[in-house]
């Protein structure tokens, strides 16, 4: 399975113009959970995140992702923003 393709699928209704993942696993190399799943670093700009607080924005990406955690994700970092607060050009 390519984790940022099913991130991808998974977020597809956020209508994100940004997904970018970054895989810092290797950081984590010895730790004890990282033999169930990567150690991640996710960025999602979305209008759903329109009105929406810090602590709202992530419970959506994790509910949209939590068949992952526990199996492909051990630790997910992200950084969730409306287009008005982002810096990221959309890919």
């Amino acid at each position: 399975m390519n984790i940022l393709d099913e991130i991808k699928r998974l977020l597809a209704p956020l209508n994100a113009s940004v997904i970018e993942l970054q895989d810092e696993s290797h950081r984590h190399r010895g730790h004890a959970g990282a033999q169930h799943g990567g150690h991640y670093r996710l960025t999602v700009v979305s209008e759903a995140f329109v009105g929406h607080n810090r602590l709202s924005r992530q419970r959506m990406i994790n509910h949209a992702l939590k068949n992952l955690f526990h199996t492909h994700i051990h630790a997910l970092s992200i950084c969730a923003q409306t287009p008005a607060e982002n810096s990221v050009t959309p890919s």
